[in-house]
């Protein structure tokens, strides 16, 4: 099986997506609509990846920062070409851009009952924290809602 890997084009999406859509763990939200990785693309250029196989995307990641930290979000391999180093190359691919990027610690979300996925990480040197949490709101709302005070 010959693996390649290359930077996340948005043209790759349905691809993807459907990836994202059958794999495990991975849970999805409207933030993962094309429109939505496109923004995340364009922001993050160069930081997220696809692994193609014999012509098909076999696995992918996204991958971004905030200035500070690194984030890596729905790594995901497709299940007949798990356990070839797929999933492992990608965090590589996007542990070397961050750092490339002056980027010193990279964070990623994984639900807590993904026992594979939590696995996978430790396998590859991640740490499991238990001292931080995830805390969230959802934030959408009308734009005719949306008020800003100006200075006086």
């Amino acid at each position: 099986m010959n693996i390649k890997i290359l930077e996340f084009s948005i043209d790759q999406y349905d691809d993807v997506f459907a990836l994202w859509r059958h794999s495990e763990g991975v849970e999805l939200s409207g933030a993962d609509e094309k429109k939505h990785i496109q923004a995340y693309l364009q922001r993050n250029p160069g930081m997220s990846f696809v692994a193609v196989a014999d012509g098909a995307v076999a696995g992918s990641v996204l991958c971004g920062h905030d200035g500070r930290r690194g984030y890596i979000h729905h790594l995901a391999v497709r299940a007949d070409c798990r356990r070839k180093g797929i999933g492992r190359r990608l965090a590589a691919a996007c542990l070397d851009v961050l750092s490339a990027a002056g980027i010193q610690k990279c964070h990623l979300f994984i639900v807590n009952q993904n026992e594979k996925g939590r696995a996978f990480w430790e396998s590859i040197g991640w740490t499991v924290r238990g001292d931080i949490g995830v805390i969230s709101k959802n934030i959408a709302r009308p734009k005719a809602e949306l008020v800003i005070d100006k200075p006086i």
